[in-house]
C-alpha cells in the first residue's frame, strides 16, 4: 500500500484482526500521547468504533464512555488509528520478509519498530527488496561476489582480485532460470564487482539517514520552462520559468503550483545540491582513504561516487519531494475541509418564501419561487411558478422584466429574493432593489447568494428526480433559493469539488480528499439533524449509520406510506436494521409526530429515562420541553444514565433547548449601491464584504464587483497572524479597505487593519526633517505594523508565488467538464498571484 492510500473500513478491520493485543495496546498508548488524551479514552473509542459506531454517534451519544471527547478529537483519533494500524500491519510484513531472507538483525528490528511513516518503513526495506535482474544480482549469480569480498577486505588491486575468476558458460539465478549476461572481459567483471560493493553499502541505513538530513538542509528546487514553445501557452506559470529556492523552506502552495506546471508539461523540475561533501562522507564512513594499493582506493572511491550519484541521491531527492508533496496535499485537503465545513454550516434564512434568481444576459434572468418548505410554488393551474425575463442587452426589456418581477413578489408574498452571484448579478440586484423601492407594499429583501455548483446540480440525476417537471435552465434558480433557505440541505446535493472552496483540489490525492470532505459533510449534517419527512436522499445519506441505498429506501417508503409518525416506524424501512437505527435515530427528527421526543436530539434509547424525569415532575412531556424552570428543579442525583451512555444532565440540556441549531444567526452583507465593478473602486475606500475563501496566505473577500479581492495575511491584523483560519472563515461579514487596484489584471488588494492615524506635524520643524514621511503620506497610507516588522506594506498577492488557490488563478483552471466556480469566487481564486477573473 502506498503512503497516499486510504484504508476502507473493511481493510481497517482486517488489519486490526492481524495485530496482537500488545501491538494494539502500544498503538493506543501512542495515540493518547500524541493527541493529549487518556489511554482509557482511546480504548473506549476503539471499542465502539470496531463495533461499528460512527464518529457523530460516539460524539453525541457516548460522551460518558469517551469522557467527553468531541467530534474533532474523535476524527483525529479515527484518522490516526487507521494510519497506525496500517503501519503496524506493514511492520509485521516487512519483519516477516526480512526474517525469511535471513537478513533481520536487532538493529533492523529497532529501526522498523521506530519508523514513524510509511515512507520510512519502505526505505528500511528497500535494500533488501528482491531484485533478480539488478546488476548486483546478476554479478552475484555469475560468481563475482568472491572477488568483491576480496577487494573489500584485502590490500589487493581489483584486477588481481579477479585473477582466479573463471567465466561461467551458463549463468542461472536462485530459481534456476538462465540469465542472459556477459562477464567475458575484465571491464565487465570489474563493473560487476563494483555493483556488488555498492549494493552491499546501500544497507548502511544510519549513513543514509545522515546524508538525507544534510542534503535536505542545503538542497534547492529549481524550475524552468520546458521549452520556448511553452512560454505562451504556459504564461500562467511564468513566475516559475526561471525559479529556484530552498526545498526545506518551500511553501506548500508553491510546490503544488510547480507540480501542476510539470504535470501540464510546461515546467521542468529538478533538485539542485552539492555532491562532493556527501561523497566525502561516504568515503570517510567506509574508511576508503586508508585503503591500499592506490588502484584499490580509486576503485572504491568510484564505488562511493556511484553509490551517491546513482543510488542514494536519486532516492533521497524522490523521498524529500514526496514528503513535501504529501505535506502540501494534506495541508490543501485540510484547507478545503475547513472551508467546506464553514460553508455547510452557514446561517440559514429559515422557512421563508423565496424568489430564486439565476442572473444572465443573453439567455435571460431565470426565476422560480419556493415556499417555506423548499418546494416550488404552484400557481392556480398547478403549474410551477417560474419565469424568464430579458432586461439586459441585447433585448433590453427592462420595463417588462420589472413588471413580471413585481407581480411575482406581490402575488406570492415573497420574503426574500435570492440572487445568484454570477454574470449580471449586481445589475439584477440593482433592478430588484428599484422594484422594491418603487412599491412600498412589497416586504421582500434582496440577498446575493453564492451560486457555485448550482449548474452541476441542475444537470444531475438528483435534480431530475426532484425537479423533473422543470427545464434544466430554471433548476438553478430553485437551487439558489434553497441555498438561502437552508445552505446545508442544498449544498450536500453537489459534489464538494464543484462548490469551489478548495485550493489545488484536482492535484491532491483524490481518495483522501473525498474521504476528508465526506467526513466533514457527515459531521455537519449530524450536528444539525434532518427532518426525515422532508429530507432529500442526498442529505439523508450523510446521517450516521445510513448510506445512499438506505437513504433512498427511506424516501421510497415515505412516498409509498406517507410521512413517518414516529422514529419507531423507521424500523419498518427495508434494510434499516437495529444497528443502523441505533446510529441514525437520534439525528432524524420527526415534527408533529406521536411522540414529542422524536423532534428532539434525545436518542430513543433514553426515552425510558425521560419517563423517569416526567414521573418526578408530575408533568406531561410537552410541559417540560423548553421549560428551564421545571427542568432545573429536577433532582438528578437519584437517576443514572442507561449503561453510562448519555448523562442525565445532557438529556436535560437537550430537553431545555430541543434540536438546537448550532448554525449562526442569518445576516447579510450590505454592498455599497455605488460600487458595482472594479472601475468604481478607489484606494482608501472602505467596504463591507463577505469572506469567500480562506487559504494559507490570506483570505478572499467579495464586495460585489464580480471579482474577489485578496486580504494578504500581512494585512489581516496589526498583530501577527499565524493562520488566517484562526481569524476568519467563509461566510464572515468583514470590513475591508482598498489598498491596491490593478484593473487590467483584475487584482484588488484589501486590508482589514484599522487605518493608521496620521500624526500631527509640529508647526516649527525644519522642512527636511520629515520629508520621507511626507512622501509616504502622499503615495499611500502607511502600514501600522509593530516596529521591526520588515514585511512590505503592500500585500504580496501580486507575487504569483504567494498564492495557492485553485480555479481563478495563474495556474490551470479545473477541467471544463466541472462546473465553473461562481460563488463569490469560493474556489475561483488566485492561484499564483492574486490574479482574479470576472465572474461569469
Amino acid at each position: 500500500m502506498s503512503s497516499t492510500d486510504t484504508l476502507t473500513p473493511s481493510q481497517t478491520s482486517t488489519n486490526a484482526q492481524v495485530l496482537d493485543a500488545t501491538t494494539h495496546a502500544n498503538i493506543h498508548d501512542k495515540l493518547a500521547r500524541a493527541l493529549g488524551i487518556k489511554t482509557a479514552q482511546v480504548n473506549a473509542f476503539v471499542k465502539l468504533y470496531d463495533e461499528g459506531a460512527t464518529v457523530p454517534f460516539i460524539a453525541r451519544y457516548r460522551k460518558e464512555k469517551t469522557q467527553n471527547l468531541n467530534d474533532a478529537q474523535l476524527r483525529a483519533l479515527e484518522k490516526s488509528l487507521n494510519y497506525e494500524r496500517d503501519m503496524a500491519t506493514r511492520r509485521l510484513k516487512i519483519t516477516e520478509l526480512l526474517s525469511t531472507q535471513g537478513n533481520l538483525t536487532d538493529e533492523l528490528q529497532m529501526r522498523i519498530d521506530n519508523a514513524v511513516s510509511k515512507l520510512e518503513l519502505e526505505d528500511i526495506y528497500l535494500p533488501y527488496r528482491p531484485r533478480r535482474r539488478s546488476p548486483a544480482a546478476k554479478a552475484r549469480a555469475a560468481g563475482l561476489d568472491v572477488a568483491a569480498q576480496i577487494v573489500l577486505t584485502q590490500d589487493i588491486t581489483p584486477t588481481d582480485a579477479l585473477a582466479g575468476y573463471h567465466v561461467q558458460s551458463s549463468i542461472t539465478d536462485e530459481s534456476g532460470q538462465e540469465i542472459d549476461v556477459d562477464f567475458s572481459d575484465i571491464e565487465k567483471q570489474l563493473a560487476g564487482v563494483q555493483a556488488i560493493i555498492v549494493d552491499e553499502w546501500t544497507q548502511a541505513l544510519a549513513l543514509l539517514d545522515n546524508l538525507r538530513s544534510g542534503f535536505a538542509k542545503t538542497a534547492s528546487i529549481v524550475s524552468a520552462v520546458a521549452s520556448d514553445e511553452k512560454r505562451e501557452v504556459g504564461e500562467k506559470f511564468k513566475d516559475y520559468f526561471e525559479h529556484s529556492e530552498s526545498l526545506a523552506r518551500l511553501p506548500n502552495h508553491r510546490l503544488l503550483a510547480m507540480l501542476r506546471g510539470r504535470q501540464e508539461n510546461v515546467l521542468g523540475l529538478k533538485i539542485d545540491g552539492e555532491d562532493a561533501p556527501f561523497i566525502e562522507k561516504i568515503v570517510k564512513h567506509f574508511d576508503i582513504d586508508t585503503k591500499a594499493p592506490a588502484e584499490r582506493k580509486e576503485f572504491l572511491v568510484e564505488a562511493a561516487t556511484s553509490l551517491w550519484k546513482d543510488k542514494w541521491r536519486p532516492h533521497i531527492e524522490h523521498r524529500l519531494l514526496t514528503e513535501k508533496r504529501l505535506t502540501a496535499e494534506a495541508d490543501a485537503i485540510d484547507v478545503f475541509a475547513n472551508n467546506l465545513q464553514h460553508l455547510l454550516m452557514s446561517a440559514p434564512a429559515g422557512r421563508k418564501v423565496i424568489l430564486g434568481v439565476d442572473p444572465g444576459i443573453r439567455h435571460g434572468v431565470k426565476m422560480a419561487i419556493v415556499d417555506a418548505q423548499g418546494h416550488v410554488k404552484l400557481d392556480s393551474e398547478d403549474k410551477p411558478v417560474v419565469a424568464t425575463v430579458y432586461p439586459f442587452a441585447p433585448d433590453n426589456k427592462m420595463d417588462e422584466a420589472k413588471k413580471v418581477i413585481d407581480e411575482l413578489l406581490s402575488t406570492y408574498d415573497v420574503d426574500l429574493v435570492a440572487i445568484g452571484n454570477g454574470t449580471a448579478s449586481r445589475e439584477t440586484d440593482a433592478m430588484v432593489k428599484e422594484i422594491l423601492a418603487a412599491n412600498e407594499s412589497l416586504k421582500a429583501k434582496a440577498v446575493i447568494v453564492n451560486e457555485s455548483g448550482a449548474s452541476v446540480y441542475s444537470a444531475s440525476e438528483l435534480a431530475t428526480d426532484e425537479l423533473g417537471n422543470l427545464d434544466v435552465s430554471v433548476r438553478g434558480a430553485v437551487s439558489i433559493a434553497r441555498r438561502l433557505q437552508d445552505p446545508l440541505s442544498e449544498l450536500v446535493k453537489v459534489d464538494p469539488k464543484a462548490i469551489g472552496v478548495g485550493q489545488y483540489q484536482h492535484d491532491v490525492n483524490q481518495t483522501q480528499l473525498a474521504d476528508s470532505l465526506d467526513k466533514v459533510t457527515q459531521d455537519s449534517v449530524n450536528a444539525v439533524g434532518v427532518d426525515v419527512n422532508t429530507a432529500s436522499p442526498a442529505i439523508l445519506a450523510h446521517i450516521a449509520g445510513l448510506n445512499k441505498n438506505v437513504a433512498q429506501q427511506i424516501v421510497s417508503y415515505r412516498k409509498e406510506h406517507g410521512a413517518f409518525d414516529s422514529r419507531e416506524s423507521l424500523k419498518n424501512v427495508p434494510r434499516l436494521g437495529a444497528k443502523t437505527f441505533e446510529q441514525a435515530a437520534g439525528f432524524l427528527r420527526i415534527h408533529d409526530g406521536s411522540n414529542p421526543l422524536d423532534a428532539t436530539g434525545v436518542h430513543p434509547e433514553s426515552y425510558a429515562l425521560v419517563d423517569s424525569l416526567l414521573t418526578q415532575t408530575g408533568k406531561a412531556l410537552p410541559e417540560i420541553i423548553g421549560n428551564d424552570g421545571v427542568l432545573n428543579s429536577i433532582d438528578i442525583t437519584a437517576l443514572a444514565a442507561n449503561d453510562d451512555n448519555v448523562s442525565v444532565k445532557a438529556i436535560i440540556e437537550e430537553l431545555a433547548k430541543p434540536a438546537r441549531d448550532p448554525r449562526p444567526e442569518f445576516k447579510t452583507a450590505n454592498f455599497r449601491e455605488d460600487v458595482n465593478s472594479i472601475k468604481d473602486l478607489s484606494e482608501g475606500m472602505t467596504l463591507e464584504g463577505v469572506v469567500t475563501n480562506v487559504t494559507a496566505f490570506g483570505c478572499f473577500v467579495d464586495v460585489g464587483v464580480h471579482q474577489d479581492g485578496l486580504v494578504h495575511i500581512s494585512q489581516m491584523a496589526n498583530d501577527f497572524v499565524a493562520d488566517p483560519m484562526n481569524r476568519v472563515k467563509p461566510g464572515d461579514i468583514v470590513s475591508v479597505r482598498v489598498i491596491s487596484i490593478d484593473e487590467k489584471r483584475g487584482r484588488i488588494g484589501f486590508s482589514m487593519k484599522p487605518e493608521s492615524e496620521k500624526p500631527v506635524r509640529p508647526a516649527a520643524k525644519p522642512a527636511t526633517a520629515n520629508a520621507t514621511n511626507g512622501d509616504e503620506k502622499v503615495s499611500r497610507p502607511r502600514s501600522n505594523r509593530p516596529a521591526g516588522d520588515k514585511r512590505p506594506s503592500k500585500p504580496k498577492h501580486q507575487d504569483s508565488r504567494n498564492s495557492n488557490s485553485d480555479n481563478r488563478s495563474k495556474a490551470p483552471r479545473a477541467e471544463k467538464a466541472e462546473a465553473p466556480s461562481k460563488m463569490g469566487t469560493l474556489g475561483a481564486l488566485l492561484q499564483e498571484a492574486g490574479v482574479t477573473k470576472a465572474k461569469k
